[in-house]
């Protein structure tokens, strides 16, 4: 029998989900623990949330929080850098150590049997850290050598570039994470002590576990084996000074470039705004998904690019949307003439069949996120940073589903505004300044890359 291709297949039946429980306690030592029982598996997965990201560097100390998670780990206890790692592949566990703007994450994913030996491990990283000044300067060197690599990047100096136009130099969100050259050849070991000191505390973090654990067993086991992790009064100041949107374009010179990096946008209300679900139809509609209006004009109809996309982009303090692409260098007027016709368009309103096709996309998917153990605990982790309602997962697919065409068409016009979009562009300035000028694209300015 020949399948008839023409034919599109039927929805069996309509999506309802029920986000995973979960209970919250606080530790003897005011750390603050949500729990998500998951017992699919024999394991759990456990992710500290410290309050230790970029944003609290002072200036002149960009990067102190990114030597921090690279150092942190270099040795703690009775173990050296290597019998700490060995120790944790014996239990077969996963552990790992990053940073963002906002804070340090810890993971740690074990079989049950052996979660209590490898949680008294991360204990030492936390509690006992060695910062031996030899491990110290080589994790230095690293980043040196990684900065020295960012800087013929295009991807990368577009994003940091950007982001430092648009907050403005004041703002510590406008400071990539890696942290600046200069000031990391400045910054001394003692410093980074301090730095944890100040910040690597109970009383400033939360933890996230999943797993297949009695809340009771969880507790006890949490008080017993992090119970050294000290609490103390820290001194963190946090400060974020918003730059006004202008139309304004940014040129990072990259010589002979054969491509444009383009970023384009302007700030945006929160993650807690009111309007929140209808900005993500609205977005998924204009440049959040393959289909979306910004990729099918640039990629499919004028063939200028690979993909185009937008996104409201979300930090605990600050927000703002983007558009994104990388162009052949000839054609970068021509891009972001297409982008801007687009974002002018999108505010003169959306279908109903663009919103339902929209709709069953990101409802489709997502159960999807809520698979595995780590991606349960990265959504409790936004959950709990965004201080979201407790019945946030359970009302998800309802509050997708109740969004009208005319609330994504307010928000088109409440939220997108090309008249004052920032705009960097990473290129060969002498093959792109002629194509700005045929254009009202906005005042023209050729930068030094941050």
């Amino acid at each position: 029998m020949e399948l008839d291709r023409t034919l599109k297949p039927s929805i069996s039946s309509e999506i309802t989900y029920k986000g995973p429980s979960y209970e919250t306690f606080t530790l003897d030592n005011s750390l603050d623990v949500y729990f998500i029982k998951k017992d699919s598996l024999p394991i759990i997965r456990t992710d500290i949330v410290i309050n230790a990201g970029s944003i609290f560097e002072e200036p002149n100390k960009r990067g102190i929080s990114n030597l921090l998670a690279m150092c942190i780990d270099e040795g703690a206890g009775k173990y050296d850098s290597l019998e700490l790692s060995k120790q944790f592949d014996q239990l077969g566990a996963q552990f790992s150590i990053h940073n963002n703007s906002e804070n340090i994450q810890i993971s740690l994913q074990a079989l049950k049997e052996n979660f209590a030996k490898a949680l008294k491990l991360v204990t030492m990283i936390l509690n006992e850290p060695h910062f031996k000044q030899k491990d110290f300067e080589r994790e230095k060197r690293n980043i040196l050598t990684k900065l020295k690599q960012l800087k013929d990047d295009p991807d990368y100096l577009a994003n940091t570039s950007f982001k430092y136009q648009l907050f403005g130099e004041l703002n510590p969100y406008s400071y990539p994470v890696i942290g600046l050259h200069e000031d990391i050849t400045r910054i001394k070991n003692k410093e980074v002590i301090s730095f944890y000191n100040n910040h690597v505390l109970s009383n400033n973090s939360f933890i996230i576990v999943v797993g297949n654990i009695s809340k009771g067993h969880l507790r006890n086991n949490l008080n017993k084996i992090l119970s050294p992790w000290r609490e103390n009064k820290s001194d963190i100041k946090f400060e974020s000074k918003k730059k006004k949107d202008e139309k304004v374009i940014y040129i990072v010179d990259k010589k002979d470039s054969v491509q444009t990096e383009i970023r384009t946008g302007h700030h945006s209300t929160g993650r807690n705004s009111e309007d929140y679900f209808s900005k993500h139809l609205l977005n998924t509609i204009l440049g959040g998904q393959f289909t979306s209006r910004v990729n099918l004009n640039l990629r499919e109809k004028h063939g200028y690019t690979y993909g185009a996309g937008s996104n409201f982009n979300y930090y605990k303090n600050n927000a703002y949307f983007a558009v994104s692409t990388s162009v052949g260098i000839e054609n970068t007027a021509n891009a972001l003439n297409e982008i801007f016709t687009e974002l002018e368009k999108i505010k003169d309103g959306i279908t109903l069949e663009e919103l339902t096709f929209a709709k069953s996309s990101i409802i489709r998917k997502f159960p999807l996120n809520f698979e595995t153990y780590g991606q349960v605990a990265s959504n409790f982790i936004g959950k709990v940073i965004f201080n979201l309602p407790e019945d946030y997962f359970d009302n998800y697919i309802n509050n997708i589903n109740s969004v009208t065409v005319e609330e994504v068409n307010k928000a088109a016009i409440d939220n997108i505004f090309p008249d004052i979009t920032t705009t960097v562009l990473v290129g060969d300035k002498t093959k792109i300044i002629d194509q700005l000028g045929k254009n009202n694209f906005g005042d023209v300015e050729v930068i030094e890359k941050i």
